[in-house]
């Protein structure tokens, strides 16, 4: 099941939960959420970001063998091969 992101329409009529960004476990087929689950207010989902998992996924790996590497901040400006 995924997890939603949900704010409050606006803010000044809603609890300190919904005036935040909050989530909301459920399911594809259900019904967004409409008010917030604490106060009442209104709420809209918020688009966000999804999480492609990282190096579990093998883009690591795959990149690697493709010749890129990470590089990793070690200063202002200044960065470093990792290996």
């Amino acid at each position: 099941m995924p997890i939603y992101e949900y704010t409050a329409v606006d803010s000044s009529k809603a609890c300190e939960y919904c005036r935040k960004v909050f989530e909301h476990l459920a399911a594809v087929k259900q019904e967004p959420l409409k008010t917030c689950p604490q106060c009442g207010s209104p709420v809209k989902r918020v688009i966000s970001a999804p999480n492609v998992g990282g190096s579990k996924s093998g883009l690591d790996d795959r990149a690697k063998s493709a010749g890129f590497h990470k590089l990793k901040k070690i200063g202002k400006g200044e960065y470093e091969k990792q290996y």
